[in-house]
């Protein structure tokens, strides 16, 4: 009875608030889309208007214009402005071009032979017309008081001899760009700083004002005659906000439409585009999902009784079943003995696979061995030159000091040992790298610098990197992060990574190599980018299989970066190779950052 009272409660609340949230849901979306919309008519206002913002200055540079302004009385050249603005306008497809004299009257216009011409008209109470007299170039919007055609104005002094003589006006159609408005999904409208309607894709509110009409607004309006003697009318507007979305209402004589409304300002030309679309539909589609929620709601309730009456006669089946079951169970007891010897075989197979399974461990511990002593074997050469130009000098140092002492120049020859000690440190660092690297790793994994790892790495293949004539460049930051790895291992794969990177870059013109750490949640990324031709896709693919390998016979195994693939993994991490926008190949080492687990330093 309770679940009977309580369920007309739980219907309201879901349909009360699940409401709010579908609306909300689909506004968002709806307030994206219209986003789109409103960017789109910026751009096509903006992309129309400024293809003849620089027009009137090149006009106001024309010869004939300079001098009409120099003499407006001669009668032969208004008649041949007036010519020239006329084509002019028509190759440009302009609304109007006029050319208006200091006290405001226009004496040769594109329309001089139009029922409306501009010809003797007064543009002086025109801002255009003030700013350009001023010496600035200044752009204007407004209904004109001799043609009634909104356009929009651009205009500019002209100067002759350094004095502005004039000024041209460049008057643009925009009933193209409302046209194309007509018919849509949303409704466009452009308004005024004051809130007046200048253009809309609905004749209704063309000049209608969705700000009050105060007497401000309206002095202003009308001291500029912005809209001649067009009607103005204040529309019945009701603005409100859902969340975080601007609402409009207007009504009209037969209904009350409400839209979200999204606004862009043009500073440039001092209007706001709105975008509305209309509500009525979000609210159809949240209303719509509301009840598809809630009836598959119901479909789940019912489900679920049903499933609740099958378990009451499942429970009715089970008792008759009870002789069943120890019949079962007396045939269970047979098939134990069965069982208990499948057991012992599956012991004897699983202690097999163990037993498999460490030597295979074994194997790959000594493909990893095999591999590092086959990248000695190749750099056995270079080294050879790394120490026999040490013991060379050493040899010279020490005949130096020979004679030195003979001739009783103390100094000198101490000075010769003390480069004999550096020369035999340096071979000892070389020596004890090559060690490091070449014994087979037993350690456990702890935290490892990376700036230490890669200095020992750089050590190991300096000799590549001077062969090949690679550019290295390390970005490790100003703190180097720690990863959790081993540290023997992190420098084979270092090596291999470096390595192949030097293979790619030598005998190309940019030899860049560049090495770089990031840290981010708690995971340390290691990029090696070389400036190569990159990795083919299907190169890719099997890049890090073992035994293959894109170089020649006898220069690689085709284990290196297998080897490197498994280490990282080993570590907990991963290695990916992908190809940089800019060109070349990206290998990326993630690992986990252990900063926190490296000993504090003592005081």
């Amino acid at each position: 009875m309770a679940a009977l009272c309580a369920a007309p409660l739980l219907v309201f609340a879901f349909f009360y608030y699940g409401s709010a949230v579908a609306t909300r849901a689909y506004m968002g979306e709806a307030s994206a889309q219209a986003g789109t919309a409103l960017r789109l008519a910026v751009s096509a206002l903006s992309g129309h208007l400024s293809r003849y913002e620089a027009l009137p200055a090149l006009i106001a540079d024309h010869d004939d214009i300079k001098e009409l302004v120099s003499r407006p009385d001669d009668r032969s050249l208004r008649d041949n402005a007036n010519l020239y603005l006329k084509e002019i306008n028509g190759l440009l497809k302009s609304s109007d071009i006029y050319v208006v004299r200091p006290d405001g009257e226009t004496i040769a216009a594109s329309n001089f032979d139009g029922p409306g011409s501009f010809v003797g008209e007064n543009f002086s109470y025109r801002p255009y017309f003030q700013e350009a007299i001023g010496g600035r170039q200044a752009r204007f919007y407004a209904l004109g008081t001799t043609s009634l055609k909104r356009g929009y104005y651009f205009s500019s002094p002209i100067r002759v001899d350094g004095k502005i003589r004039g000024v041209i006006v460049f008057k643009v159609d925009i009933d193209v760009i409302e046209s194309s408005w007509s018919g849509g999904e949303y409704r466009i409208f452009v308004s005024d700083p004051e809130g007046i309607i200048f253009m809309s894709d609905s004749q209704d509110w063309l000049y209608g004002a969705i700000l009050p009409l105060s007497s401000d607004r309206v002095a202003r309006t009308e001291a500029s005659r912005r809209y001649a003697s067009a009607k103005l009318v204040e529309l019945p507007v009701i603005r409100h906000r859902f969340e975080d979305h601007d609402l409009m209402t207007l009504a009209s004589d037969h209904e009350q439409s409400e839209y979200l409304v999204l606004s862009h300002y043009m500073p440039a030309e001092d209007w706001t585009v709105n975008v509305l679309m209309d509500t009525s539909s979000i609210r159809a589609q949240a209303r719509t999902a509301l009840v598809v929620v809630f009836l598959i709601l119901c479909i789940a309730a019912l489900t679920f009784a049903i499933l609740r009456q099958r378990r009451v006669r499942l429970a009715e089946r089970l008792q008759l079943q009870a002789e069943a079951r120890n019949e079962l169970e007396r045939r269970v007891d047979e098939r134990t003995a069965d069982l208990a010897r499948v057991n012992s075989r599956i012991e004897e197979e699983i202690a097999e696979r163990r037993l498999t399974e460490q030597q295979l461990r074994q194997t790959q511990a000594d493909l990893i061995q095999a591999g590092k002593l086959a990248g000695l074997g190749q750099m056995s050469a270079a080294l050879s030159h790394e120490f026999n130009q040490p013991l060379a000098a050493a040899k010279t140092y020490t005949d130096s000091a020979y004679v030195l002492l003979e001739r009783g120049r103390t100094a000198e020859a101490q000075d010769n040992i003390q480069r004999i000690g550096g020369l035999i440190d340096r071979m000892a660092s070389i020596s004890r790298h090559l060690r490091n690297f070449a014994r087979k790793p037993n350690e456990k994994l702890g935290p490892v610098p990376l700036d230490e790892a890669i200095r020992d790495t750089l050590e190991i293949i300096a000799w590549r990197l001077k062969a090949a004539d690679a550019d290295l460049r390390l970005h490790l930051g100003a703190r180097p992060p720690v990863v959790k790895a081993g540290s023997v291992r992190l420098q084979q794969v270092l090596v291999n990574v470096i390595s192949n990177a030097a293979d790619v870059v030598e005998g190309l013109e940019d030899k860049r190599i560049e090495v770089s750490a990031s840290e981010e949640a708690g995971r340390v990324i290691l990029t090696v980018r070389d400036h190569g031709p990159g990795v083919p896709a299907a190169i890719a693919e099997r890049i890090f299989d073992p035994f293959f390998t894109t170089k020649g016979v006898g220069k690689g195994l085709g284990l290196g970066l297998s080897i490197s693939y498994n280490i990282i993994k080993d570590f907990g991490g991963s290695l990916t190779v992908s190809n940089h926008p800019g060109g070349g190949a990206v290998f990326c080492i993630e690992l986990s950052a252990a900063a926190g687990m490296m000993p504090e330093a003592a005081e």
